[in-house]
């Protein structure tokens, strides 16, 4: 087997250099050593994932819930995560938008019309987060209610 020489690596997120190589992992995921600075880093450092410990199958599951039953507490008392960490999710999913719909279209096996309603839940529910409309607020279940009746 042997080391291969010319396979392509990211360069270090700390110094940038080149010189990386592996450092066993963590989680079923690679990690990485800079021989420049000596910094261990993963496939997440840098991404909207960095530091999660939940896979994005999971994240994006647990979303459709909040989705599809209008509020974070029926998806927190179905999937058993966090009403506090569904929320954090929500305001993650539009900054990763890409690998999200990926899991969407594969794993979950949404259509495109479905991933559409997902995204622009994602993003109204990001906005009423962010104004400060948390629990028991009800803009969750306002959502699928103009949802339902223009559906």
């Amino acid at each position: 087997m042997g080391s291969r020489q010319g396979e392509a690596r990211d360069p270090c997120p700390h110094c940038g250099s080149t010189s990386v190589r592996k450092n066993g992992s963590s989680r079923g995921h690679a990690r990485m050593q800079c021989r420049g600075c000596g910094k261990s880093f993963g496939p997440t450092h840098g991404t909207p994932l960095y530091r999660l410990h939940t896979s994005v199958e999971e994240i994006a599951r647990t979303l459709l819930i909040v989705m599809r039953r209008g509020s974070l507490q029926a998806a927190e008392e179905i999937s058993g995560h966090k009403y506090e960490t569904i929320g954090r999710w929500l305001r993650l999913a539009g900054s990763h938008a890409e690998e999200l719909t990926g899991v969407l279209v594969k794993e979950v096996e949404l259509d495109e019309v479905e991933v559409d309603a997902f995204w622009s839940f994602v993003g109204n529910g990001s906005r009423a987060l962010q104004r400060g409309q948390g629990r028991n607020k009800g803009w969750a279940k306002q959502w699928s209610a103009a949802r339902a009746g223009g559906a």
